[in-house]
């Protein structure tokens, strides 16, 4: 089966909750409370994602974190690469010689186009497209205290 890792899972998480509010700088503390996360996941999450430029930090007592770029043009194979490392669905895919059959291997071309078709269906893809399925996040409290609690009235 293929997968992603946990960690670029919850990476995508974080960066949906930074993409639901791109003007506001959130804290460690706020992203693992609204994404669900433990603080020191979050943490570890964040590191990659500042060195692949994903989100940029802020030091400070308000500092914190939010995107480095529009929701619209980070796509998930950045996101897949800023966690894990170049995309391969094998050695070979990537890298050329690490694999002691390579030379008469018959399907190496194949796995090639197959990683090629999975990193653009990954590229198509854009975190403003995958918050759009998230829930809203909750809102984050105001200096004063108080939290702004959305309501709808129930027809009768």
């Amino acid at each position: 089966m293929l997968r992603v890792t946990k960690l670029t899972d919850y990476a995508t998480v974080v960066l949906t909750v930074l993409a639901a509010r791109p003007e506001t700088v959130t804290s460690a503390a706020e992203l693992a409370e609204c994404s669900g996360l433990e603080p020191t996941t979050v943490s570890k999450l964040l590191k990659p994602l500042a060195q692949a430029g994903l989100v940029e930090g802020f030091r400070g007592a308000t500092g914190g974190y939010r995107l480095a770029r529009p929701a619209e043009s980070i796509s998930l194979v950045q996101i897949v690469e800023a966690m894990e490392g170049p995309l391969a669905m094998t050695e070979c895919s990537l890298h050329d010689g690490q694999c002691g059959i390579s030379s008469q291997c018959g399907v190496r071309s194949n796995w090639r186009r197959i990683n090629d078709v999975v990193a653009d269906a990954l590229r198509a893809v854009s975190l403003a497209q995958m918050l759009g399925d998230a829930p809203a996040p909750p809102p984050i409290s105001s200096p004063g205290g108080t939290k702004r609690i959305d309501a709808r009235l129930a027809r009768a």
